[in-house]
């Protein structure tokens, strides 16, 4: 590896919060986060920031290790925030095994982050089945090879894989998979996170109280 130089000099002069950011005012938000998260999401939306849904999703190891990657929000419910994969991934092993997981949004085009952390749990068969069927016949696909993450030999052997499975699909109506699975992350605590150019930035916690919310401001 050459040497790059200070990654100092690499990054200086990269803008880190946009000239405009939406106004947030914490005292004015509602008790539940949920309400505040799809508030949210809705201006980030309307405001045409980047892949909104995609949300940074973290989880440990056998060893304890933490894991991370980027994943689709698929929903959201009363019981929490849902995301999907195959049981046999190695994140739906990890969320098999320890049932725990923090989640991530980051909207750098307003300024915002939201920061998600609490159990988790698996959907029933049917919720199952109903998202599988929802995919992409390619996406469903690659959840029907069962080779998530697995060492590949060529691009060839992924094609003729991909198919297989798509022919599989068209031959038999509602084919179903035997691994698919939602997971929802019942929050215990959310945090909201707006930019501020001065980097007095704006920090509401909520934390479960009860069968309600607690409500804390925080330091940037």
């Amino acid at each position: 590896m050459s040497d790059p130089g200070p990654i100092r000099d690499i990054v200086r002069g990269v803008p880190v919060f946009p000239d405009e950011m939406p106004p947030f005012d914490p005292v004015a938000a509602p008790a539940s986060p949920l309400d505040l998260f799809l508030d949210w999401l809705r201006t980030a939306v309307a405001d045409d920031v980047a892949a909104p849904h995609a949300v940074h999703l973290a989880t440990v190891d056998e060893d304890g290790a933490p894991d991370a990657r980027v994943v689709i929000l698929k929903d959201l419910t009363e019981d929490g925030f849902q995301v999907a994969s195959s049981k046999d991934s190695p994140k739906g092993r990890q969320l098999t095994a320890t049932p725990k997981a923090a989640l991530t949004f980051f909207w750098p085009a307003a300024g915002r982050q939201v920061r998600i952390r609490g159990g988790v749990s698996t959907g029933t068969t049917e919720e199952n089945d109903a998202d599988f069927q929802r995919r992409h016949p390619v996406a469903r696909a690659l959840v029907l090879a069962g080779s998530q993450s697995s060492p590949l030999q060529d691009r060839a052997e992924l094609d003729a894989a991909v198919e297989s499975q798509v022919e599989r699909i068209e031959a038999t109506e509602g084919l179903a998979s035997t691994t698919w699975t939602v997971f929802t992350v019942a929050p215990d605590a959310v945090e909201f996170w707006q930019a501020d150019q001065e980097r007095r930035h704006a920090r509401l916690l909520y934390t479960r109280f009860g069968e309600g919310w607690r409500r804390e401001l925080l330091w940037p």
